[in-house]
């Protein structure tokens, strides 16, 4: 099959790897994507992101999409209500617009980064199925179809389970103790009047008992919710995802004695997907390899608990292309530069993730968490 060479190569065309080539595109500097799905339309991208004004955005401003990526925040997104397991409410703010994390859809976002793109940037259809290195920083990645390419920088920015991580570092996630079981209620409005009541406009968290519910309201009217149950890595293997019926009777077997209309986000939903969360060790880090590095997940994968990893994937691809942009002919000095921020950036969101899951699914969740949203600035 063909080689190919590309002077800068992104292994992963999710946010971070996105953010990454238009920040090079901008400064001038080519690169090329190599994407596993088989094109932007492949499947659905995930649900709702707040966007941090000192991450995210930051990472848009730099990025010049930052007007761009107003127009399609979710217009009353930030709002937020948080229940006890019998249904009592215990803190309902409304979104008044002076809110720093405005929400958007992660495939609106997603698309918003691949227009900025030119052409041909991204290669879709090319999953990765290993690299190696050549010597002199330079390095062989080789793809399912059987081509390979060669590149002088290897930036991987191919999430959790990443192919290019095993060339700087034996780290692999770990499971966190949380498993999410995700439902849609669609048309939520018109065929699912009590969920769409309970969940609001924006964010609502429910917990009590080490357990709990997550749910946004999506731009295209649905409802998505994430069931987070403390329990062993295993459990999510007896239960048949195949058989909705079967399925929502397990969940909800952990939820007995709930309000019924927290259990009927599950018990009245039109999908259901099981999903572990795993997590790299808090402060990972590796030593400096030439020629490469990483981003993103692939670098940090943190539990979702403060909403940091997307936001950080984009920093992350943000500041490498400014530090290479920076160092003009010196890659070393490139990587070296962005690394040392990136770890220090990467273990203290992955340590507040971590404690915001003691936190939440901890005895006292629903107490803490309701004193933290009330504690004010």
């Amino acid at each position: 099959m063909s080689t190919s060479h590309s002077p800068v190569a992104i292994i992963g065309g999710g946010l971070g790897g996105l953010t990454a080539a238009r920040v090079l595109h901008v400064k001038g500097i080519e690169s090329v994507i190599f994407e596993r799905e088989a094109s932007a339309a492949a499947r659905t991208q995930g649900g709702m992101l707040d966007i941090h004004e000192d991450s995210g955005q930051k990472a848009l401003h730099t990025a010049g999409l930052h007007d761009d990526f107003l127009q399609i925040v979710h217009e009353g997104g930030q709002a937020m209500r948080l229940l006890g397991p019998d249904g009592t409410v215990h803190v309902a703010e409304q979104d008044d617009d002076t809110g720093d994390r405005p929400e958007v859809d992660r495939g609106d976002l997603r698309d918003l980064l691949l227009a900025s793109l030119p052409g041909g940037t991204v290669h879709w259809g090319r999953k990765v199925t290993g690299a190696r290195a050549l010597g002199d920083g330079r390095h062989e990645v080789t793809f399912a179809d059987g081509s390979t390419i060669t590149t002088d920088l290897l930036i991987g920015a191919d999430g959790a389970w990443s192919r290019i991580r095993p060339l700087v570092s034996d780290a692999r996630p770990a499971y966190t103790g949380i498993s999410f079981v995700e439902t849609d209620l669609f048309d939520a409005d018109t065929r699912h009047p009590r969920g769409a009541a309970l969940i609001g406009g924006g964010f609502f968290i429910a917990v009590g008992h080490e357990r709990g519910v997550l749910a946004h309201r999506e731009t295209d009217g649905s409802l998505h919710v994430y069931t987070a149950l403390k329990i062993d890595e295993g459990w999510l293997d007896t239960v048949d995802f195949t058989d909705q019926a079967a399925a929502k009777a397990a969940v909800l077997a952990h939820f007995e004695g709930w309000d019924e209309g927290l259990r009927g986000l599950v018990a009245d939903a039109d999908t259901i997907i099981p999903r572990r969360i795993h997590a790299l060790p808090v402060g990972h880090r590796w030593d400096r390899v030439p020629g490469m590095t990483l981003l993103g997940d692939a670098a940090h994968l943190m539990s979702p608990f403060a909403g940091e990893g997307a936001n950080l994937a984009m920093v992350d691809g943000a500041e490498l292309a400014l530090a290479i942009a920076a160092h003009p002919g010196d890659t070393e000095a490139a990587l070296a530069a962005y690394e040392e921020a990136l770890f220090s950036r990467g273990e203290a969101s992955a340590a507040e993730s971590a404690a915001s899951l003691d936190t939440m699914f901890g005895e006292r969740g629903l107490e803490q968490l309701a004193a933290f949203f009330t504690s004010g600035p």
